[in-house]
């Protein structure tokens, strides 16, 4: 049975104790986290694979002030609500979360997820996180990249775009 939207939308608190409940009844929990300030097909793909993984997907979406801090002051494009309902709405996306810090170490250590996922952008050894996976016993690992997707180029096709009209 499909989950609604706000079925699909957690706080860090209450799934921490959904997570418990998902183990107990034995089912793999894959973990991500990121921006997807404007979803492309190089997240959809990425999720989806993420998806396969395991038993239930979460993705930890980084604030709209730890996105600023990242990635620059224009940047999110889209604020956080947005972001997370647009996640919440992919079938393969069984939770979403949002995240403050600038990186998900603390929620990762709260959530304790079975298997941790990022980017092929990212070297095993700098994926944040790995440690309480690995300790755990989980497993880490990066899905390729599918090469020229990226919201900042995709923010710079519509900006040529845009002035070449003007």
């Amino acid at each position: 049975m499909l989950k609604t939207i706000e079925e699909k939308i957690y706080t860090v608190e209450d799934l921490a104790e959904k997570t418990i409940e998902l183990k107990k009844l034995g089912e793999k929990i894959v973990f991500t986290n990121g921006c997807f300030d404007i979803i492309h097909t190089g997240h959809t793909q990425y999720l989806y694979e993420a998806r396969k993984a395991g038993d239930a997907l979460i993705v930890a979406v980084n604030s709209d002030f730890s996105v600023r801090s990242l990635k620059g002051e224009n940047r999110p494009i889209n604020p956080i609500a947005e972001r997370m309902i647009v996640l919440a709405s992919l079938f393969f996306v069984d939770y979403v979360v949002p995240f403050e810090e600038l990186d998900p170490y603390k929620i990762i250590s709260k959530l304790k997820p079975d298997i941790l996922i990022k980017g092929g952008d990212w070297p095993l050894d700098k994926i944040i996180g790995r440690d309480i996976v690995e300790n755990n016993g989980g497993k880490v690992f990066t899905i390729p990249e599918i090469p020229g997707q990226s919201t900042t180029g995709t923010i710079q096709k519509i900006l040529n775009l845009h002035i070449k009209k003007s």
